[in-house]
């Protein structure tokens, strides 16, 4: 898999892979069906704002074509000897007037990637909901607007955060994501 945008955020990398996953509509879909529980968190300190998550078992998620994809995008991170292995599967789903947080999926050098679908079947530029990347010092560095099926992968080091539609937007923004860590093969 090629990469259509490749970008480093304080020597991080992150990937965004467009046009390869062929049933988005699909996804959409069945999440569209599924069962939220509104107990996700960022970070410690925001345990009292919540979000709407639905788990997927790892068992049911390396049986899917979705996964096999993310899987080999990830893999353009790997080094010479090593792989990535999926350690959580879930998905996010975030409307106009919800709060996500800032927060980083793993600690500074542990090499964790973090693969982010966005399920949507359709996307305005207008509806907001991108995800921003900060540096060390706070700035934005990069955003990744959703669009349907689009991939991003990244160092899970990465500060970002997810932003929620704006008002005119009724659809909610899923995001689908598949944490890896990496090991030796």
């Amino acid at each position: 898999m090629v990469p259509t945008r490749e970008l480093l955020v304080d020597g991080l990398c992150l990937k965004v892979f467009d046009g390869h996953l062929e049933s988005v509509s699909a996804h959409f879909e069945a999440l569209s069906k599924a069962a939220f529980t509104r107990t996700e968190v960022a970070r410690p300190e925001t345990v009292g704002y919540k979000h709407w998550v639905t788990e997927v078992r790892l068992d049911a998620l390396v049986r899917q074509p979705i996964y096999e994809l993310s899987h080999r995008a990830a893999q353009s991170f790997a080094q010479p000897g090593e792989t990535f292995r999926p350690y959580r599967a879930y998905t996010n789903v975030a409307s106009y007037g919800d709060m996500l947080f800032t927060h980083t999926d793993c600690l500074p050098g542990m090499g964790d990637l973090t693969a982010l679908w966005y399920i949507c079947d359709e996307w305005d530029i207008e509806w907001g909901g991108e995800t921003v990347f900060y540096d060390q010092q706070g700035e934005l560095a990069a955003a990744v607007r959703p669009r349907p099926g689009r991939l991003a992968v990244f160092d899970g080091a990465i500060l970002h955060a997810g932003r929620p539609p704006n008002r005119i937007c009724y659809k909610p923004r899923y995001t689908f994501a598949i944490k890896f860590e990496r090991v030796a093969q």
